[in-house]
């Protein structure tokens, strides 16, 4: 016989953030009111150790058997409140938040009475759930204390080095000849305007004589199955294949350097219209000289597409704005719409190379947006002192390039701070270009299952709560892989994967989430539709029946939405748990949950 639910309801004010929109005691003094509630309190900040500590409390004295908990969003902190109901002996399945942050205080910060009520409404929701949920057991699986990692630029390297260093089996795959990726090919690097090869010399060093480390090098992964802990990945170096059996894995496959299409900018017409990329080859060879003037663009393939603020918003009835939005519909976009972060770096260090070994040489940096971020304020100020020119652009009226008779370059831009069109004759024009994503990251991402972003960039589960994880356990991102990034970015990050996958193959084992698919075998007709549909390959249809792998299961319901016998059910999510929090939105306050 089921045990009666009792259960226990922690309201939080959440700071100012909820407190300062709904009345947090009239929610409690309501939540009291409720079905099987037999504890209800208020926390300025239930995520703090004295809420926390209020939690396991009121488990073990009034003997709770269900807790929820109206905060903020379960994306965030669900797991910490799973954990305290696990340490004061409660299943961590029978936790339910209510969101009465980001779906009620934040969209409603003007109607703090029907915030109020609002607030009633989710967290009698929560309660009509939380006496259907059950306890669930999280499957374990065994973790293999072997890594590959795909990429032998900066980032797999160091990842690889980081891992290596501990102890675990890595297998280091690079498609090229070399390894070292475009650092390789850089002369000097911002801020510390160190040579590239003095940064990248050891790592290659480490890399080739670590004994815990293989190398191979001219070889591509063709095939990758099985799950977290236990990958079975076959690789293939001049047609022969090669199986490896890994626990986890690193994407580290970088990006590429934007390619101008010819005649934007009159790239690939006039030889002195070259990329931020070919002027570093022109100074590590020494074969710039010294040229008169150089002028540098920005945002040449990046940034295309992107509306910015003040463009359109200062003057939203003027027919300058009409203009523009007309503009910017009926032109043709060249290239990415993000910003690759590096360029304006870049192109501040070359600047700042010309000027040392060329003080006499003007060089212009034509911007729209200057982004230099973090301590590279001050890189920004050094070339500002050695007179580099930055001139501000309206960057919806073209610069203009073309050649005078003297077969020298003359630039046509519209400066905005003068007001008015200005013309630069000069020897160079240097694009500075983005980074942009791979090809091979296409065809990683379906081999891994990894979403990609917008951007065309590898998915990370979360860009602040798990910025090198990836949807699929096991599985973290490193570099460029997962947007541009610069050399000690793309270090941290690869230091920051690798401990990620030593924690999981030092632990030996993972428990893996409970909400996972669960098939009813009389039900189930073997029709493959769930294998079919499932994004992660978690069901498998055998002797006419489906099964599901638990630990390739991420729970998203696809397959029990679409089953035709309805043979499929969610753990944790079940029909009854949603048709009694939807019964509880549309009914009125004194319907009987119990009875849903």
């Amino acid at each position: 016989m089921k045990e009666e639910p009792k259960i226990g309801v922690f309201v939080c004010h959440c700071g100012v953030n909820i407190g300062g929109v709904v009345e947090v005691p009239k929610v409690v003094e309501y939540t009291k009111t409720l079905p099987n509630v037999a504890y209800a309190e208020d926390n300025l900040y239930t995520c703090s150790e004295a809420g926390i500590d209020s939690i396991k409390d009121a488990i073990k004295k009034y003997g709770l058997n269900r807790v929820i908990v109206a905060s903020c969003t379960p994306r965030t902190h669900e797991p910490l409140f799973r954990s305290a109901c696990k340490e004061a002996g409660l299943n961590p399945y029978l936790f339910e938040m209510a969101n009465i942050r980001e779906q009620c205080s934040w969209v409603h910060p003007k109607e703090p009475e029907k915030a109020t009520e609002k607030a009633k409404d989710i967290v009698r929701m929560a309660i009509a759930r939380a006496m259907w949920l059950e306890p669930q057991t999280e499957p374990e699986v065994e973790i293999r204390d072997s890594a590959l990692v795909i990429g032998a630029g900066i980032a797999g390297m160091a990842a690889a080095v980081t891992l290596a260093n501990q102890g675990f089996k890595v297998y280091l795959i690079e498609k090229e000849k070399e390894v070292g990726g475009y650092v390789r090919r850089l002369y000097k690097l911002y801020p510390t305007m160190e040579e590239a090869s003095k940064i990248i010399g050891p790592i290659i060093d480490a890399v080739k004589k670590h004994k815990n480390i293989e190398l191979m090098t001219s070889t591509t992964v063709e095939e990758v199955s099985g799950y977290v802990g236990n990958f079975n990945v076959t690789a293939t170096k001049k047609g022969e294949k090669i199986p490896l059996e890994v626990g986890t894995i690193i994407v580290a496959c970088g990006g590429l350097n934007y390619e101008p299409a010819k005649g934007l900018y009159q790239y690939g017409v006039y030889d002195q219209v070259i990329t931020q990329l070919q002027l570093d080859r022109l100074l590590r060879q020494g074969k710039l000289g010294k040229p008169e003037r150089v002028v540098m663009i920005q945002c040449v393939g990046a940034r295309k597409g992107e509306i910015r603020g003040y463009e359109l918003a200062s003057f939203p009835k003027s027919d300058t704005a009409k203009l523009l939005k007309k503009v910017l519909r009926a032109k043709k976009e060249e290239g990415w719409p993000y910003c690759s972060r590096i360029c304006c770096m870049n192109a501040i260090k070359n600047a700042i190379l010309i000027k040392t070994v060329s003080p006499e040489t003007d060089v212009i940096i034509l911007y729209s947006d200057l982004r230099v971020y973090k301590e590279y304020e001050d890189f920004y100020s050094k070339a500002r002192d050695l007179e580099v020119k930055f001139i501000k652009i309206l960057e919806i009226v073209t610069p203009e390039v073309t050649e005078t008779p003297d077969k020298r370059l003359q630039v046509l831009a519209y400066d905005m701070l003068a007001g008015r069109e200005a013309e630069f004759l000069c020897d160079y024009v240097v694009l500075s270009t983005p980074l942009v994503p791979h090809k091979d990251e296409i065809i990683l991402a379906r081999m891994l299952k990894i979403p990609i972003s917008p951007d065309g960039f590898l998915m990370e589960a979360h860009l602040k709560l798990r910025p090198v994880d990836t949807t699929m356990d096991g599985i973290y991102l490193a570099g460029v892989a997962s947007g541009p990034k610069d050399v000690p970015e793309s270090i941290t990050s690869a230091k920051a994967a690798a401990a990620r996958a030593a924690i999981l193959m030092a632990n030996k084992k993972m428990k893996s989430e409970a909400i996972t698919a669960v098939v009813d075998e009389d039900l189930c007709i073997g029709c493959g539709l769930c294998e079919e549909l499932c994004p992660y390959g978690a069901p498998r249809v055998e002797e006419g029946k489906s099964k599901i792998v638990d630990v390739l299961c991420r729970g998203c319901g696809v397959c029990a939405a679409e089953c035709p016998r309805r043979a499929i059910t969610m753990c944790h999510y079940g029909d009854q748990q949603l048709l009694a929090q939807v019964k509880a939105a549309l009914v009125s306050e004194e319907f009987e949950m119990g009875g849903a």
